[in-house]
């Protein structure tokens, strides 16, 4: 382990290196499947405060957890090094100590299942059911004997929890139900998440051999996973081209095409850039899920006040 006192600048405080090892940049991630999902929710009428806070509470918890075991069991794999190009981990950079780590991932999963078991009141025990579940696959991820980010499944894994999961189970705590307009919403989300995957993946595909970490840009090779970068972003904006031309919604939905600009920018810099240089276009598609989200968000909930009339474009 790097000793903390090799970091360049002052030491970090105690609640410096615990922000750092949450990864605040990563939240986007957790948080825009449960506004895509409470804006569902609004337009079928069914929004309501509690459950949508409480969801955004728990999966700020959830990611937080993650990224707290993927630091941890990154750094005992071997994945994480002084060659790392990415920003810098908590436990590799000797900030936090692997035991101190498990143990706050441990907390803040306890922490979330107590909002589970809040919204197990509100929407019944598959709720819980779920919660596990996530908590479970988010040590898998990185941790346990066939860790999924280790083994080409990072890619699934993140199109299922931070899309499928996320966005649908935003709309049933709130419905009651998991109706078409949630599944749709839900890709997107996903394929945009699933897309900050792929830049890092890609960043990092030649450490990650070194080590055994067999993710899809390592497996595929570059050329295929640009290719996958780009159709998660078609997806992307696929969608909301077609609810917008489906019978039942408005064209405020069209609101994410507005993000068109930087999406094309950044699939020509993602094609052309290597290594470290990354960082910038992974920070970018970050803020694309971000910005697309909100978007998106405003768009359905426009949409329900009816301000246009739904229909197919003329």
């Amino acid at each position: 382990m790097t000793n903390a006192a090799s970091i360049p600048g002052p030491a970090p405080s105690v609640v410096a290196r615990w922000v750092l090892a949450a990864r605040p940049k990563t939240l986007s991630a957790a948080s825009v499947p449960v506004l895509v999902g409470s804006a569902c929710a609004f337009a079928l009428g069914e929004f309501r405060p509690g459950p949508a806070l409480a969801a955004l509470v728990g999966a700020l918890l959830l990611q937080v957890g993650a990224n707290f075991a993927n630091d941890v069991y990154d750094y005992e794999k071997g994945a994480d090094t002084a060659e790392r190009l990415g920003p810098t981990r908590a436990v590799q950079a000797g900030l936090i100590s692997p035991s101190a780590m498990k143990r706050g991932m441990y907390l803040v999963f306890a922490v979330s299942l107590l909002i589970g078991a809040y919204l197990t009141t509100v929407a019944g025990p598959i709720i819980l059911v779920i919660g596990i579940v996530s908590i479970l696959s988010a040590i898998a991820y990185t941790g346990g004997p066939y860790p999924l980010g280790y083994n080409g499944l990072g890619d699934l894994f993140v199109f299922v929890f931070f899309g499928l999961v996320a966005v649908c189970g935003t709309v049933f705590v709130q419905v009651g139900a998991v109706p078409a307009l949630a599944l749709w919403c839900s890709v997107p989300v996903g394929a945009l998440a699933t897309a900050i995957l792929v830049v890092n993946n890609l960043r990092d595909a030649e450490q990650d051999a070194k080590v055994g970490k067999r993710t899809l840009a390592v497996r595929w090779g570059r050329r295929a996973v640009i290719f996958e970068y780009g159709t998660l972003l078609a997806l992307s904006y696929a969608v909301p081209l077609f609810l917008a031309t489906s019978s039942a919604h408005g064209r405020f939905v069209l609101l994410p095409l507005l993000t068109l600009p930087l999406a094309r920018r950044l699939l020509r810099a993602v094609a052309t850039e290597q290594g470290r240089d990354l960082n910038l276009r992974l920070a970018g598609t970050a803020k694309l899920l971000l910005l697309f989200g909100l978007l998106f968000t405003l768009g359905i909930a426009l949409d329900q006040l009816g301000l246009f009339p739904a229909g197919p474009v003329s």
